[in-house]
């Protein structure tokens, strides 16, 4: 197809689309998998428009940009699922046409209405979820070893192991790992998880972020990475096979990323456009496998547009165990937040 007529397929296709004023741009927030041209490109050149999207790390960080930010400035938001409730309780968000969105076609258990919706009405959707859990070479360690944190967590894998550094889910897989539930806990539980961080701390070799933490997996420089997750290693399993990851006997800790359409939008309908394409089988295939990391879609459909090689990377077929047996990110009120996070603070001082 020429460059003409994809221009006017494109002009096309927005005409087709009711209630939408041509805009030559939309402006996101986003994590990084949605930078991958691969995903965004599609969008644009069917709706003619130019997606500006600026990556971010943290709720924290997007909301002081949307303070800092003029009303209008930005249209879409993605955002950690459990952080909805605090975007939509100061006003953020807009509402989502609920009869235009795919919600019979996703996992059930990420839906997540208690956090996306309000007095009926939904704000954001999950988008794409995964776990927190533990990635491993298979050819420098014992698999069967890997079920079981007391056993990474020995004297046989000192030196070996790293840790990603987000408080949260590593907090909630240590919870998990005391028999804790991650939804109930209380500053009387910071003492056992403060003990069990030291405790991992002691054996680890490096604490670091996503990059450090491939990194360090990659080269060898770490055989385990506590907190890991298929979005830690699907995109190196190519080059690599043996990196990959499970989730020990006791459970893990499950991620989950939501999008939504900012309140202030001056672009309300195309914002929404964007919504629905990135929920579509199409959209969640290409997010599932971005360049920056992979992770399960939240809609099911997307299976039937995924390779065999991309499902059994994702453990597809494994779906039902797994969200049975993980658990959500802790949602700690804001006293507890900043007592989680001092905790964290001291191991990593350690």
């Amino acid at each position: 197809m020429s460059v003409t007529d994809r221009a006017l397929l494109s002009t096309a296709l927005l005409a087709a689309l009711p209630g939408i004023a041509p805009a030559q741009e939309l402006n996101a927030l986003v994590w990084c998998d949605h930078t991958d041209p691969a995903l965004v490109e599609p969008f644009e050149e069917a709706h003619g428009v130019t997606v500006n999207l600026r990556e971010y790390e943290g709720t924290g960080a997007a909301l002081a940009m949307l303070e800092q930010s003029q009303p209008g400035d930005w249209d879409v938001l993605v955002i950690d699922s459990i952080d909805v409730p605090r975007v939509v309780d100061a006003g953020l968000m807009a509402e989502l046409p609920a009869d235009q969105l795919p919600l019979g076609d996703l996992f059930p258990e990420v839906v997540m209405a208690d956090s996306t919706t309000r007095d009926g009405r939904i704000y954001a959707v999950t988008e794409k979820f995964g776990y927190n859990t533990v990635s491993f070479n298979s050819d420098a360690v014992d698999p069967a070893d890997m079920q079981d944190m007391s056993k990474i967590l020995s004297d046989k894998y000192a030196g070996r192991v790293a840790i990603y550094d987000y408080y949260l889910p590593v907090m909630g897989l240590a919870a998990v790992n005391l028999g804790l539930n991650t939804a109930d806990l209380t500053e009387a539980d910071l003492p056992a998880l403060r003990d069990e961080l030291l405790r991992m701390k002691s054996l680890a070799s490096s604490v670091g972020e996503v990059t450090a933490s491939q990194t360090a997996l990659a080269t060898g420089e770490a055989d385990i990475v506590i907190g890991g997750g298929e979005w830690l290693t699907a995109g190196l399993a190519g080059e690599q096979p043996e990196l990959t990851w499970t989730i020990p006997d006791k459970g893990a800790v499950r991620w989950a990323q939501s999008i939504g359409v900012l309140a202030d939008s001056q672009n309300k309908d195309l914002a929404t456009e964007f919504v629905k394409y990135i929920l579509s089988p199409e959209g969640q295939a290409r997010l599932a496998t971005s360049s920056c990391y992979w992770g399960m879609p939240a809609n099911r459909k997307a299976g039937d547009i995924l390779t065999g090689e991309q499902k059994a990377t994702l453990r597809w077929d494994e779906q039902d165990d797994y969200l049975a047996r993980a658990q959500l990110y802790p949602a700690p009120d804001a006293d507890l937040d900043a007592r989680m996070q001092d905790v964290w603070l001291e191991m990593l001082q350690q």
